[in-house]
């Protein structure tokens, strides 16, 4: 348990490097306009920002609520 002064950082600090990582056309896109996956293209479409987003969201559930990231700080 943590202090009651302390903030839980760590649900954040999860959310912010996977958006990051999981912005479309940055790293990867999935499904690409051409191809399945393209690498670095910096173009996007509505499925692949729907697809990313659901990627998202089951990865942050999967830190934050399963495996429990905590980061405190004080």
């Amino acid at each position: 348990m943590a202090p009651a002064a302390s903030t839980d950082w760590g649900p954040i600090i999860v959310a912010v490097i996977l958006f990051v990582v999981l912005s479309p056309g940055l790293l990867f896109q999935l499904p690409a306009r051409a191809r399945v996956v393209e690498l670095g293209n910096m173009a996007t479409s509505a499925i692949a920002i729907l697809v990313h987003a659901v990627i998202f969201f089951c990865l942050l559930t999967i830190f934050v609520v399963a495996i429990g990231v905590h980061v405190y700080a004080a």
